[in-house]
């Protein structure tokens, strides 16, 4: 029987009570981790966690374990947070607003709502075929991976409030003035055809109407067994490259390429992101293990974009409703944004 299975089985009082006990748990596991790992690799293990190989090793399965902490927290308390509102509801909002305001309003909401690059094709249309300006439906679609709550939740785990809501304020800039940018263009002979050609008529239609709180609940159990089967390899290659980089490559070597002294470093960041494929789980140790490095802030989270915001298996995806045209102009727009945003922040955080 699987997890969500027994949920289901569950009396509405014994998922409580289940509920609140996996919260303790959590906490319990989260206040333990460093200390426990630390005496397990250093004393018990035996190994020197000032040498490379123990600082590396130390590094690793401590935060394994805390990113995948983090991440079951979040996306369970996400999950059921973003069951008060669909994608439906979200194009409803949408449907018929200005450039401008519209632009803002689905920048936010790109934030809160379901999405991620799988629905990137169906999302599009839907918004599309319900009269979302073009401008409008890249400004959701940018926000949406660029500014997601896991990336929001690990950057304040990680760095506290400063970087994250400069990460915040940052995304959604991009995502407003990007796709206010790309509906000025007025690029919709790039679209494939068919997608004006589909009706919807652009009404709400939420299929998580009347759900009750164990439906909820049910829903966020499931669907963190659900992303972290998905995720587990990317979040582990990213963890283990992060150790290698902490236990084994020089500082000198990172703020020699892409330090506060190389006035092509958030270039260099950004061209090295654009191409790789990871989501913020992934790639926020490495983001860690380059802080500690002594990169510059604005370097730091260019690159997180560029990977976030940017990645190939998208593009991809949004190759079945976009003509190549488009989606470079979309790549160039978005990387502008978020080169601009990297330099404005290493001016005003000086590493």
């Amino acid at each position: 029987m699987s997890i969500a299975e027994r949920v289901r089985a569950r009396t509405p009082l014994r998922r409580w009570v289940g509920l609140g006990a996996a919260a303790v748990v959590w906490f319990a596991l989260y206040a333990v981790n460093g200390r426990f790992w630390t005496w397990l690799v250093g004393d018990l293990v035996g190994l020197d966690l000032g040498s490379r190989l123990g600082s590396g090793v130390l590094f690793f399965v401590s935060d394994s374990v805390k990113i995948l902490l983090l991440l079951v927290g979040i996306i369970f308390v996400v999950t059921v947070l973003r069951s008060f509102m669909s994608v439906e509801r979200t194009r409803a909002l949408l449907g018929g607003r200005r450039e401008g305001i519209g632009n803002v309003m689905a920048a936010g909401l790109g934030v809160i709502t379901p999405f991620c690059s799988c629905s990137a094709v169906p999302a599009f249309i839907g918004f599309v075929a319900a009269g979302v300006p073009l401008g409008v439906t890249l400004s959701f679609l940018i926000a949406s991976p660029l500014v997601n709550e896991v990336a929001i939740a690990l950057l304040f785990g990680l760095f506290g409030i400063g970087p994250t809501a400069l990460y915040i304020a940052a995304g959604l800039v991009i995502a407003v003035v990007a796709g206010f940018v790309l509906g000025r263009l007025k690029l919709e002979r790039w679209v494939e055809p068919f997608v004006f050609e589909t009706r919807l008529g652009g009404q709400a239609i939420s299929s998580w109407n009347g759900l009750t709180w164990d439906d909820r609940i049910q829903m966020g159990v499931e669907e963190v067994v659900a992303i972290l089967r998905r995720i587990w390899p990317y979040l582990l290659v990213g963890i283990g490259l992060g150790a290698v980089i902490h236990g084994w490559a020089p500082a000198d070597f990172f703020v020699r390429y892409a330090g506060a002294g190389n006035p092509f470093a958030v270039l260099i960041a950004v061209g090295i992101g654009i191409p790789l494929y990871s989501n913020a789980a992934g790639v926020m140790p490495l983001v860690q293990v380059l802080h500690d490095k002594g990169l510059p802030m604005g370097t730091l989270l260019a690159f997180m974009m560029a990977v976030v915001a940017l990645s190939l298996p998208e593009m991809i995806l949004l190759r079945r409703v976009l003509k190549p045209p488009l989606i470079a102009t979309f790549i160039a727009v978005t990387a502008a944004g978020i080169v601009a945003v990297g330099y404005l922040f290493n001016a005003v955080i000086p590493s």
